[in-house]
């Protein structure tokens, strides 16, 4: 059972959590975080010392609850490689993608990414190395004989590179393609892609599989569907 002292930090995690969000760092207060916790502004020295080291654990907690809400699968031995590969992409869009009942997890670690603080390293530590250092792993099951690190890094780089354009990246997207083509734009097809390109690339299969292929011809289809229902209005 929660005590009322896990139930007040948990409340400032919160409140610091959405603040920070919208407004940053600069532009948040503690007077605000506590307003909107229903604490007293001394809570958030008495429970994390102090403003910047609040932010820290509101962004490594951020983080964490995410992992937590979408993990990756328990793979058996034996699973093959492709197929763990798939999975790692698959529950990485979702990380990125999908809203949860608190939206901003994701908000404020994009922020985080897009402007680094101490925090940055700390979450490293905790969490992405060990991602990191998964994804090598796959990859070194993956690729036939012996790859160097650099080529190994670059590669898992570009997969994860990949997959935050469709996030960062939204907005531009939307302009450059059609709107009925953006909505076929669902974490399965991404992941297909992004799985399928980096296959390719270590020559484990076609740049056009058949999967590929098929998923591409499912999309078409909305498309053609969405234009048809819009021209019979």
């Amino acid at each position: 059972m929660a005590t009322d002292t896990d139930s007040t930090r948990q409340r400032i995690l919160e409140a610091a959590g959405n603040v920070f969000a919208k407004k940053g760092f600069d532009g948040a207060t503690v007077r605000d975080i506590c307003q909107l916790a229903g604490a007293n502004v001394a809570s958030v020295n008495y429970y994390f010392g102090d403003k910047r080291r609040l932010y820290v654990e509101t962004v490594k907690w951020a983080h964490a609850n995410r992992l937590e809400q979408f993990p990756l699968p328990h793979w058996s031995e034996g699973t093959p490689a492709d197929a763990r590969l798939r999975d790692f992409i698959t529950v990485f869009l979702e990380r990125l993608f999908y809203s949860t009942e608190q939206p901003w997890h994701c908000e404020l670690m994009m922020r985080e990414l897009a402007h680094p603080t101490e925090a940055c390293e700390e979450v490293v530590r905790s969490f992405i190395r060990e991602q990191f250092q998964l994804l090598q792993s796959i990859l070194a099951d993956l690729a036939p004989g012996e790859m160097p690190p650099l080529k190994r890094h670059l590669i898992v780089f570009g997969i994860v590179g990949q997959c935050l354009h469709y996030r960062i990246a939204e907005p531009v997207i939307r302009l450059l393609v059609p709107a009925e083509e953006f909505a076929t734009y669902q974490v399965k097809l991404l992941a297909d892609h992004i799985t399928d390109w980096t296959l390719a690339a270590l020559g484990r299969q076609p740049i056009l599989p058949e999967s590929y292929e098929t998923v591409t011809a499912v999309a078409g289809n909305r498309i053609k569907g969405a234009a048809s229902t819009r021209s019979e209005k």
